[in-house]
């Protein structure tokens, strides 16, 4: 019993001074965590410009496609070649 009790004491003490040591951090510490997420939020809001290109340009496919089902129905292969060169020429 005195041994786990000397035990418990132990991990008590650790982690008090574990605790310590993180709120007693140099400011500099705290200034490299503020960078390290100031540089992750950049990043992410990069990765979000991206998917909203993405976006953009699946909706815009997604247009020509519609544009093409009514031609080709009708067998309107005029006006499926002046809608796939429209599209090609906006790549």
């Amino acid at each position: 019993m005195n041994r786990t009790m000397r035990a418990r004491a132990r991990r008590t003490r650790d982690r008090l001074v574990n605790a310590k040591a993180r709120l007693n951090r140099p400011a500099r510490d705290l200034a490299t965590d503020v960078d390290r997420l100031r540089r992750r939020v950049k990043a992410l809001e990069d990765e979000v410009e991206e998917c909203r290109r993405l976006n953009r340009r699946l909706a815009e496919l997604t247009d020509v496609v519609q544009e093409l089902l009514v031609p080709l129905s009708q067998r309107d292969e005029a006006e499926t070649q002046r809608i796939l060169d429209r599209y090609s020429a906006s790549l």
